[in-house]
């Protein structure tokens, strides 16, 4: 008797650890919701203190529905010429992925079952969050609306987001290896243990990179006229705040322009216009405390220092592959350095894609990194200094790194430090 009061009924190997199809599609539409209040509090908090009378709760619940397809990437348009909006705030969108993950890994603890029994529940939960969706176009569908939703797409991009994050946290629930698949290479070129130490490096240089590009980005606010811009455009404590919210979840899309911005890439600023480190030529730009942290139009000159966090970047990529390594061929260390260049290059493309859009017609119809371009600028960096970095690193551990003096066992050292870290 004991033993059966003190078990949790829910923890029973039973049927009674089942739920029925209802309470799934209840889980779906509650983690929907749980994501549209992220963005629901501090609008209606801002419609609350603003001074103008001409906007209804409705028009401020049209205004979260619209910025919660946005945040999933779907495209918006915006006034009575439907002008494009495709700039997904990041910060919105990790958040959105993070929620849903989570979700998907509660899943997984009751995908127990075979076949159609065990991806019932995770595919109800999925179909409840899709009916939020749904609901959510059907309100932004109003032509009097601000912000106005585009209905194959906004649904395409939610039901894209919904399902990589849900897998995502189904694949980890589960116990699934989260490991690169394997090159199509002989074990002469790809030893046993390359797709970890792929994926350390991997995470190490994507790691570097997003530090650098904050260090990038923190240089900028500190000697650009973001203040003196705010000051100008807020007028009241509703514009102040919600210039803040804006700017906020404006801030991983920043980084990932700061990015581009050290690798030499740099970014568009509208069409014809473009802002990089080896030059600037830049028009008229909307009234916002992020634009105005663009540097002025010129020549290469100091601004060039920004691309040693792409250097740095690499050549952290470079011990882990170069540590990792000592007991390969040259040539298995410089296959395992190619493919993880090209590893990079995936999720550049995705990320420029998330991070750059359009705010309207002609001239704002490109904004942000050009993905091509900011794929190959990493695949570049890597091929050009994490290749011969990584073979340089192995040759120097293998011939000093045994009964080494004090200064090389310190560096050694460091370099440990700095694995356990991308680890």
């Amino acid at each position: 008797m004991t033993q059966l009061m003190g078990r949790p009924i829910l923890g029973l190997p039973s049927d009674l650890d089942s739920r029925s199809t209802l309470s799934d599609l209840l889980t779906g539409v509650r983690t929907a919701l749980l994501t549209l209040s992220v963005i629901a509090v501090p609008v209606f908090g801002l419609w609350v203190l603003a001074p103008y009378g001409d906007d209804t709760a409705q028009d401020a619940a049209r205004a979260v529905f619209a910025l919660w397809l946005l945040g999933h990437g779907g495209p918006l348009a915006r006034g009575p010429g439907a002008a494009p909006v495709t700039v997904a705030p990041l910060l919105l969108t990790a958040v959105t992925a993070v929620l849903l993950s989570r979700a998907g890994h509660r899943q997984a603890r009751r995908a127990r079952g075979r076949g159609w029994v065990r991806w019932r529940s995770p595919l109800t939960v999925y179909a409840g969050y899709l009916l939020v969706a749904a609901v959510a176009v059907a309100q932004c569908t109003d032509p009097q609306a601000l912000l106005r939703s585009r209905a194959v797409p906004d649904l395409a991009a939610v039901a894209l987001l919904a399902a990589a994050a849900l897998g995502h946290g189904l694949w980890t629930g589960l116990g699934r290896p989260a490991a690169l698949p394997r090159p199509p290479l002989p074990p002469a070129l790809w030893p046993d243990g390359a797709q970890a130490v792929l994926g350390r490096a991997l995470a190490g240089w994507l790691l570097a990179l997003t530090a650098g590009s904050g260090a990038v980005f923190t240089a900028a606010v500190l000697l650009g006229s973001a203040g003196q811009d705010a000051q100008q455009l807020g007028g009241g404590a509703a514009d102040w705040l919600g210039m803040l919210l804006a700017c906020l979840t404006l801030v991983p899309n920043a980084l990932a322009w700061s990015a581009s911005y050290a690798l030499g890439a740099g970014f568009d600023v509208g069409t014809g216009n473009h802002a990089g480190p080896l030059g600037t030529r830049l028009g008229p730009a909307p009234d916002f405390p992020l634009l105005a942290l663009l540097p002025a139009d010129r020549g290469p000159d100091w601004h060039l220092l920004a691309c040693a966090a792409a250097a740095a970047a690499a050549l952290a990529a470079a011990l882990l592959i170069g540590r990792a390594a000592t007991r390969w061929t040259p040539a298995q260390t410089a296959a395992t350095a190619v493919a993880t260049a090209l590893a990079a290059a995936p999720p550049a493309l995705l990320t420029a894609h998330l991070a750059g859009g359009a705010l309207g017609p002609g001239r704002m119809s490109r904004l942000g990194p050009v993905p091509w371009q900011f794929a190959l600028a990493q695949t570049a960096w890597l091929l050009a200094l994490a290749l011969p970095g990584a073979l340089l690193w192995r040759w120097w551990l293998g011939r000093h790194g045994d009964g080494a003096g004090p200064v090389v066992r310190a560096r050694v050292g460091a370099y440990r430090l700095v694995c356990r870290l991308a680890a």
